[in-house]
């Protein structure tokens, strides 16, 4: 055994200055990621702040028609609540694609955005791993790697990021509210996450005794549809081989708006932005779409055993835009022509 402290902060305020005041020290809510890395021996925290009581756990709606949803807000009450199926469906089908319904039962907003990747290297403390130990080597680059990355990797590491939930919300353009010892900030969740670069060891841009205190979408665009797609090895409790978040506005058979991100390919939810660029105001044909993910993918940097991802995800992508692209043409109704609205 190997002791550690333990306290339940009355507020948020309380919480962030018993983060700074012990370096050492780990803030928990579900422990569904923290507590498997503390039997691995990956986290040794010397205290547990546990915010999961903290006055976080609400989903409001906005005066801009989006959501504000709280850090402390679990799994299955983000993807059962009524404004997100209405409005957010891609978020709520997203999250129920991820992990065990007992897990979401326990799994938190906050937390989902912060879980750590599930390479073997990192989670096995016999081993090298520069996100664990910087300078100690990444095994991975010539070990088992099949469901690492393949996209934004570095010499330096190649795992994938975990979250189901964080590439949805990258897709609706999502920002992070953060509060920490030099008070509020807020985010985009695109800026977020961090590629591994010389510095693989920091997966975030939280600062020392930050907490996320919310998550804020912005109203839907209008007119788009959308979905998450998740290809994984089994159908229940397993991590996305490759993913994927889109939404696609049409209009008279162009394309006037595109959000599109991917899970799995890359060491953060990674949005397709010279796809989204590619297509923007073009034909929403199967054509245009394979070549903005040829555009997309050319930068992929797959290794010995993870080169399949690259074709897996071009034709994910251009499936489910061309369905999409399908399914706007047979519901649009017939209307004079008009110029294409970029919303992007």
């Amino acid at each position: 055994m190997r002791p550690l402290g333990y306290h339940r902060p009355a507020d948020v305020a309380s919480a962030v200055a018993l983060l700074a005041a012990h370096p050492q020290a780990r803030a928990l809510a579900g422990g569904t990621n923290l507590v498997d890395l503390m039997k691995l021996g990956v986290e040794r925290p010397a205290l547990l702040v546990d915010i999961a009581r903290l006055p976080l756990d609400r989903i409001e709606e906005t005066a801009d028609g989006g959501l504000r949803i709280g850090a402390t807000v679990r799994n299955s009450d983000l993807a059962a609540h009524p404004l997100v199926r209405d409005r957010y469906p891609l978020l709520s089908g997203a999250v129920l694609a991820g992990a065990s319904g007992q897990l979401r039962n326990a799994a938190t907003t906050g937390g989902n955005l912060l879980q750590r990747t599930r390479c073997l290297y990192f989670q096995d403390v016999t081993k090298p791993c520069n996100k664990r130990l910087p300078g100690s080597g990444c095994p991975a680059l010539d070990g088992v790697h099949r469901d690492l990355a393949v996209l934004g990797t570095s010499a330096h590491c190649v795992a994938s990021h975990p979250s189901d939930l964080a590439v949805a919300l990258v897709a609706l353009d999502a920002v992070v509210h953060l509060t920490g010892p030099d008070g509020d900030r807020v985010l985009p969740l695109t800026a977020f996450h961090r590629l591994p670069g010389d510095t693989p060891d920091r997966d975030t841009e939280l600062a020392p005794a930050e907490l996320i205190t919310a998550v804020e979408l912005p109203a839907p665009p209008a007119g788009a549809t959308g979905g998450y797609r998740k290809v994984r090895e089994r159908a229940s409790f397993a991590f996305a081989t490759v993913s994927l978040a889109v939404l696609l506005t049409v209009r008279h058979d162009r394309v006037a708006g595109v959000r599109l991100a991917f899970g799995g390919l890359a060491p953060k939810p990674w949005r397709a932005l010279t796809a989204e660029a590619a297509l923007a105001g073009g034909p929403a044909t199967e054509e245009a779409f394979a070549r903005a993910m040829d555009a997309e993918l050319t930068t992929a940097r797959p290794l010995r055993d993870n080169a399949f991802k690259v074709p897996l995800a071009h034709r994910l992508a251009v499936t489910e835009l061309t369905a999409l692209a399908v399914q706007a043409a047979t519901s649009a109704p017939s209307a004079p022509t008009d110029e294409v609205q970029e919303d992007r």
